[in-house]
């Protein structure tokens, strides 16, 4: 699983670091819109993540993620055929298709504690989440290479090798087991879905996942804009993604540890206090050290925030009510990140780089103090 998690990562990461820059060979003269295509992955993440979770439930996780994955590659070759004719709208289709294969590949984490169990959980999420880092290597590194595979058709190479990571993460899939966990083999009594989202600890859970995930986008969309935007080149700003996507996943390896020992909502607020300092750095200069160090700051936040907010939800429902929540939480997630990305390319364009970093500052700020708070009572309710 971790395998199939690396390919969709080094998927990901292709689009982050090449598809407004597709866009804006693609577009006419008005180029706020160069970062709809990235805002069409997430779309179609956040529009498909609800009907995966119920597809999974009647037909099993494992022939869910390779009809996701089945998605993906469809999705690449309609975005390889649209540079071929240079054709934005079909570009952004394409996009938003291979953004459904990543709803079916986002429940990789939830199937790893289905398959680890409660006690296991957080080290599980963490270690499917590790494969991840492979992509920061290799994601990045092929948009690079391959941009110019074609001299006429510029970075059609990136999304042609998307549909070889597809067929390779197929592969990964075919050798896992995961049990089928019908719902309806619990004894207990599913909750109301509203009954359960408001629990201070869930909605803390999922505005984690929600604001991690989606400052995260909003400022990493921004970035190859700005990079080009400051005189930087195309393979300055890969190479600062490539780094960003290692820093997100990289710490996968022992962030499980660090929950298990120091519990979600102090590593919460860790991540939100290491988005703060993102924003600090990236308004300090614009060299391309501190769009560096800004990347990697802000993939280390994500990962905290994220692998946290997902391990506290999966303590505040049952197993029989798993399959609502988990596609709530990631339609929030996922919808609230797509408004993010989209957003973030008018405001590069319209106000800069400066602005788009100062609109992320208040969301950190307020999950820090939340998550502060909540870490404190924690450890003071706890015996000894």
């Amino acid at each position: 699983m971790a395998g199939a998690q690396a390919m969709l990562n080094s998927t990901t990461s292709i689009l982050i670091s090449s598809a407004s820059l597709v866009a804006l060979l693609l577009l006419g003269e008005d180029k706020s819109l160069a970062t709809v295509p990235v805002t069409a992955v997430v779309t179609g993440t956040a529009l498909a993540t609800i009907p995966a979770s119920y597809f999974m439930k009647k037909q099993g996780r494992k022939p869910g993620f390779l009809f996701g994955i089945t998605l993906g590659i469809c999705g690449a070759a309609l975005a390889a055929y649209s540079i071929y004719i240079h054709n934005f709208i079909g570009f952004t289709l394409g996009a938003m298709l291979i953004g459904t294969s990543t709803a079916f590949g986002n429940y990789y984490r939830f199937a790893a504690v289905d398959v680890a169990g409660p006690q296991n959980r957080s080290k599980a999420v963490s270690y499917v989440m590790a494969g991840g880092l492979i992509a920061g290597f290799i994601g990045p590194q092929i948009a690079s290479h391959s941009k110019d595979l074609f001299i006429q058709y510029q970075y059609l190479g990136p999304y042609l090798a998307i549909i070889g990571l597809g067929l390779l993460a197929i592969f990964f899939i075919s050798f896992v087991k995961i049990p089928n966990l019908k719902e309806e083999s619990h004894a207990e009594p599913a909750r109301p879905l509203f009954e359960i989202i408001k629990q201070p600890t869930a909605i803390v859970a999922i505005a984690s996942a929600m604001i991690g995930y989606a400052g995260m986008s909003f400022v990493m969309t921004a970035t190859p804009i700005a990079m080009i935007g400051c005189g930087l080149t195309a393979a300055d700003s890969f190479n600062v993604i490539s780094w960003h996507v290692v820093a997100m996943f990289g710490p996968s390896f022992f962030t499980g540890s660090l929950i298990s020992r120091f519990g979600e909502f102090h590593i919460i607020f860790v991540g939100a206090l290491l988005g703060i300092l993102c924003v600090v750095v990236a308004l300090s200069g614009l060299l391309i050290s501190h769009f560096w160090l800004a990347l990697v700051l802000l993939g280390v936040s994500w990962n905290f925030m994220f692998i946290g907010g997902t391990t506290l939800l999966t303590t505040t429902y049952k197993p029989s009510e798993a399959s609502k929540v988990q596609g709530f939480n990631d339609f929030l997630v996922f919808g609230t990140v797509a408004t993010a990305s989209l957003s973030a390319g008018i405001l590069q364009t319209q106000f800069g780089w400066d602005v788009v970093n100062l609109s992320v500052l208040p969301f950190f700020a307020a999950i820090a103090v939340v998550t502060l708070f909540k870490g404190m009572k924690r450890t003071q309710a706890m015996p000894g």
